[in-house]
């Protein structure tokens, strides 16, 4: 599982690259940024991954810390243990969507021809 939070580190670090390198504002309109009519920019996509793999991470590491509660007998209910497993299964799943997603579309866009 780390080696795959590593090669989606690695994929939110190339995004930015895509774009060469300049950040252009969103072209949604307010009510679909959740803009409320101040001047501020949504945060851009590789921010959002970023950020997305860190709560994974943490989802994990709390996953952890209930299977080692729960072996050592330090008062971890199995049915807590098997909810934060869960979450961080469903978690890491949905990372590996998006990352399927975004290398089959840099793949089609690699492919075009103009």
């Amino acid at each position: 599982m780390a080696s795959a939070l590593s090669a989606l580190n690695a994929a939110a670090a190339v995004l930015p690259g895509l774009a060469g390198g300049a950040r252009t504002p969103a072209l949604a309109p307010d009510f679909l940024s959740g803009a409320t009519g101040s001047a501020s920019s949504p945060a851009p996509f590789a921010d959002l991954l970023t950020d997305s793999i860190g709560q994974v991470n943490k989802l994990e590491s709390q996953a952890h810390a209930a299977v080692d509660g729960l072996m050592t007998g330090s008062g971890v209910d199995v049915h807590q243990a098997m909810i934060a497993t869960e979450k961080a299964d469903m978690a890491f799943e949905l990372a590996l969507a998006v990352r399927n997603k975004a290398v089959q579309a840099y793949q089609q866009v690699i492919g075009m021809q103009f």
